[in-house]
Formats: C-alpha cells, structure tokens, sequence
C-alpha cells in the first residue's frame, strides 16, 4: 500500500456539529461533515424538529439555529437507525424539553443498552421510559424542571458525558461530570467554541446554564478512527508506505496511535493547521514488523472504537497481545470481543475472548469466510486482514460500512488492495 489519501470527516464532530448548531442563535456552516447514515440520522432528526439544515455541497452543511428553546415537536417517533451516539445524546437533549418525544432504531441499536445514560438523567428529573432491557424504544415526557447534579461516572463515556452536559445546558443550577478515565472532549471543545460556559476540571467538567450559544463555522478533520483501518494496512503490508492526510489528532482520540507505537510500528505525525478547536496532522505509516503487547485499562476509552483494526494488527504481530478493562467493547454494535475473536480463528488465529478484553497470538493468516455481525468497524477490519492472508477473505454482512466511511471500498482499491463487492449479499464487504 502507499500513496496519500484523505479520510471521511469525524463522525463523533458531525453529529456535535448538528446538534450545537440547531440550539445555536443564528447559522452554523459546517464542512467536511460526514455524510454516512449515522450522522445523517441526528440531521433528519433536527430537521423533523423543525431545524432548517441546508446541502450546499458534498461535505457541507448550513445549520440555522433556533435557540435553545426553538425545538420543535417532531411529528412521530425519531428512527436513528445504527446511531447509539445519536440516541445516547439526543435523550440528553429531549429530556429538557417541553414536548414528548420517542426515540427508535433498527435492530442493533434496540439492543444496546440505555441505563448508563438514563439513570443519570433521571436523578437530574427526566422522565424517561424504556424498554424491559433498558433499551430503546425510549419515550422522554417533556415539561420536566431539570437540575443539577455531581455525577461520578463508573465508566468513562464521552456520550454518557455529552447527554449529561446537553441536558445541563437546561437545567437550574450547575453540572458536573466526573471521569475516572479520560474520554473523548470533542463536546467540551465544542460547546466552549459556541459559547458555553463551563469549566474543565482534573477529572471532569462542569457546566453552567444560562449562556446562549452562537452560531460558527465547525470545520471537521477526517476521522482517525476511519484513518485507523489504512493505518493498520500500512502496518502490516509488507513494501507499505502510506500518509493519510488532515487527520484529527485529539488527544483524547489518539490511542490507536499509542498502541500501535508500542507495538513498533513506523508513524511519522506532521501536524497541520487545525480545525478550529481540534489538532489536524498528517500520519504518515511504513511497513515495520509488529510485535505484541499488553494493553492497559487505562488506554481503553482512547481507542475503543479502533480495537477491531488493531485486533488484525495482533494478529500480524510477534508475540501474544492481550487487552483489558474493555467490557465495553461488548455492547457496541455487535459484542466486538467474541465476533472478532471468532473471525480471527476462522482465519487460523489463536484468539481468546476474555470477559473484558481478548488474548490474541500473532500467527499466519489463511484466507476464509468470516461474519462481521452486522458491524461496520469489524467488517473493515476483516478487510484489511485479507493483506495478510494467504488466500481470499470473503466478508459478510457488510451493509453497515456506510454508517461511518462511505467510499471504503474504492478507496482500499486505490491503496492496492483487490477488494470487490457482492451487490446480491448486500455489501459493501470485501476479499483480496
């Protein structure tokens, strides 16, 4: 693989950019805005909130704001689809208005688990009803009087975070959310850059309500967790040399980039100019043997959603690699832990799931049919695999690949991978 290549925009920035746009005063223009169907869920919600949300041109978008007390009654129930980041932050949000409002999703979605968000949300006076699970669908009562809280969160969460801050802009006294890990602060950053008020804290943030935000220009850098997949490709392809350009390199995000260096791979970083808030760089990936390594609870909410590329990096690797304190991994779209464990052994890999984490020993890979669960990040993963592997990998149900990196596929065939798409299987998925 080689070349320079360019990556979708951030989703997690997309869909904060939708959403602090329509509560904002005045017009929010955004560009690089992912268009996959996981962002595109949270602007149609908005819009059938009675957002305008105009389509200038690919990438871009114009948000006119209306307020934070603009919303408007949506006409039926809000479908987001895949979307757990959509949900997670939208109930946030919909529990301090003044209408009802439902919230559904497709199948996958209506088995990941709400309680995180909803607990938190209703000793800050929501009412919230779900199913018997804990999952959606979830109806919000509107009119509630929200107030304040001090929440410890048991779990690091950037979107557990984000609801609790969205839902605080509304509430009567100050919010403060603590972390026992660092997640990710794209929505610290933002609400900061749209004029909120609140200040970080060692462990956390709080929030103080009352300050009317204003609309902006959000430029959204490309996604590393996307940028992860040629990442890893460029890692384990012998002869490889690869740069993806204008990357966001938050440090909250940047995990991956962590693992992979103790692993010993070859990354250069050239930073950029940034995208307002966000640090951007170019990363530029060579071909270098990997060897395992222990990866620590502590990293896990740095990297968690670009474990199912570094799990094929383990499997390239030397050694053993063993990951812990990932649980969390296990309600995702799909329990990522044991889906990729089974694919990596369809490939001839020595892989274990563990309760919180995986064992996986770096070994050859054989060419196979493995099942990505429905799951986007693992569907790509298995993907990039097919470098390594002795014979064709043939991926299924890959129809989600849209929901974060349309154009995956001609981009990975423009990098030097044979990589097709079976249109009767209802793919994109690949082999090579």
């Amino acid at each position: 693989m080689g070349g320079s290549v360019g990556v979708p925009g951030d989703k997690s920035i997309s869909h904060r950019a939708v959403i602090l746009g329509a509560l904002a005063n005045g017009t929010t223009t955004v560009s690089g805005f992912l268009e996959g169907r996981d962002c595109l869920a949270t602007r149609d919600a908005f819009r059938a909130m009675g957002v305008t949300i105009e389509d200038p041109g690919p990438g871009r978008l114009e948000v006119h704001g209306v307020g934070l007390h603009g919303l408007r009654p949506p006409g039926g129930p809000l479908d987001l689809g895949n979307s757990g980041t959509s949900m997670r932050l939208l109930v946030g949000l919909l529990a301090a208005q003044r209408f009802d409002s439902v919230l559904t999703g497709d199948a996958s979605l209506s088995r990941r688990p709400m309680r995180r968000v909803i607990e938190p949300l209703r000793r800050m006076g929501a009412r919230i009803e779900a199913g018997p699970h804990g999952t959606a669908p979830l109806r919000i009562t509107g009119g509630m009087r929200l107030r304040g809280i001090d929440y410890a969160m048991p779990v690091a969460s950037a979107q557990v975070k984000s609801a609790l801050l969205l839902a605080g802009l509304y509430a009567q006294s100050e919010t403060r959310v603590r972390e026992p890990g660092v997640s990710r602060d794209h929505t610290e950053r933002m609400l900061e850059a749209f004029g909120g008020d609140l200040v970080r804290e060692a462990d956390g943030v709080r929030l103080y309500p009352g300050r009317t935000l204003s609309g902006r220009h959000v430029a959204v850098p490309g996604d590393l967790s996307s940028a992860a997949f040629l990442l890893v490709a460029a890692a384990i392809a012998p002869g490889s040399d690869l740069t993806v350009r204008r990357v966001g390199i938050n440090p909250t995000r940047t995990g991956v980039l962590d693992v992979l260096r103790q692993m010993g791979a070859d990354i250069e970083i050239a930073p950029g100019p940034g995208a307002g808030s966000e640090p951007v760089a170019d990363i530029r990936v060579r071909h270098r043997p990997l060897r395992g390594v222990y990866i620590p609870p502590e990293l896990v909410p740095r990297a968690i959603d670009e474990f199912p590329a570094l799990f094929v990096a383990a499997a390239c690797a030397d050694g053993e690699t063993r990951l812990a304190g990932a649980r969390e991994l296990r309600v995702k779209e799909s329990d990522r832990i044991r889906v990729m464990a089974d694919g990596l052994a369809a490939l001839g890999i020595d892989a274990h799931p563990l309760a919180d984490g995986i064992r996986i020993r770096g070994g050859r890979l054989r060419g196979g049919l493995v099942d990505s669960g429905g799951d986007h990040r693992i569907a790509m993963a298995f993907a990039v695999a097919a470098l390594r592997a002795d014979g064709p990998v043939e991926v299924r149900d890959c129809a989600n690949v849209g929901t974060s990196f349309p154009g995956f596929v001609p981009l990975l065939a423009s990098c030097g991978l044979d990589i097709r798409t079976r249109e009767a299987a209802g793919v994109p998925g690949g082999g090579a």
